[in-house]
């Protein structure tokens, strides 16, 4: 098999897998780093920079769980809900926080092109961890609505979009298979 089949072959090996399944160690500062010069690599415009990445590791964890438990309590939950949000927050050995800058203004670049960029490089990302060796997946929610996370992890114009979970997978296997596949994603024109 050559480099580039052995290139794709990876890339259809990639899955999403949840907080709940992964395990020490998360990737270090190199391997972001990797990721986040994949990211980098996404089609962007104007050199527009549409998006951000916050690491949330070590210490970190405990005062993001701190937010979401908080978060929970405004929205309602009892104490055992809150529970489980302070336990999700810790799951992930390593959480990085997705954040986007649009800027509806641009004379060039309108706002579904840079939002095509968050995208990619939100895919990058996520690529670059699994042929890293790394589990993933992106969560989000009512959390990323929450005023004081907002506050937390947002810039001036920033957007919270949700966290990207990373750590070893507990088990390898094949990702589930979309029901339809290709033949629901691609079609003729007319």
């Amino acid at each position: 098999m050559n480099d580039e089949h052995k290139a794709l072959q990876a890339l259809l090996s990639r899955y999403s897998v949840g907080p709940k399944h992964l395990a020490e160690p998360g990737p270090n500062q190199a391997e972001l780093s990797l990721m986040v010069e994949a990211a980098l690599r996404a089609p962007d415009h104007a050199e527009l920079l549409p998006f951000r990445f916050k690491i949330v590791r070590g210490e970190a964890r405990v005062r993001m769980a701190e937010l979401f438990v908080a978060a929970g309590r405004a929205a309602g939950k009892d104490e055992a809900g809150a529970a489980i949000d302070a336990e999700r927050a810790l799951r992930a050995p390593v959480t990085v926080a997705v954040l986007a800058r649009i800027d509806l203004s641009h004379p060039l670049v309108p706002a579904h092109e840079q939002w095509a960029c968050v995208g990619g490089a939100l895919t990058n990302f996520l690529n670059a961890a699994h042929l890293l060796g790394y589990g993933g997946k992106m969560l989000s929610g009512a959390k990323v609505r929450d005023a004081a996370i907002m506050a937390a992890f947002c810039g001036p114009g920033e957007t919270l979009l949700g966290w990207i979970a990373l750590g070893t997978p507990l088990r390898r296997a094949t990702g589930p298979s979309r029901k339809g596949g290709v033949a629901l994603a691609l079609s003729e024109w007319p």
